[in-house]
């Protein structure tokens, strides 16, 4: 079994890779999509991930982009977060 990663270095990257993504995580918390429980399991998971060496240098060379790779570990709930975010920015400010 392969020892975790620092938890500080995972926590900016997971983070880094959101952003780069365009995924808001605070409005997803903020609308409850997302919480703290499931963003300390996404370090987590990043923490064990085995392109972790790598991804430093793609987030060097894509600070902005449509998609997360698929090697990364939290690809898929990256990916999810973002398309409801564009989703509900597609439909438009809410009336209250």
């Amino acid at each position: 079994m392969k020892p975790l990663g620092p938890e500080k270095d995972h926590y900016w990257l997971a983070l880094s890779m959101a952003k780069a993504a365009g995924v808001d995580l605070q409005a997803a918390i903020d609308s409850g999509r997302f919480s703290q429980d499931k963003w300390a399991a996404t370090v987590q998971r990043c923490r064990g991930c085995d392109w972790g060496g790598d991804c430093p240098h793609w987030l060097r060379e894509h600070p902005e982009t449509d998609h997360v790779p698929e090697t990364c570990v939290n690809h898929k709930l990256f990916s999810t977060l973002k398309a409801e975010q564009d989703a509900k920015r597609a439909d438009g400010p809410s009336e209250t």
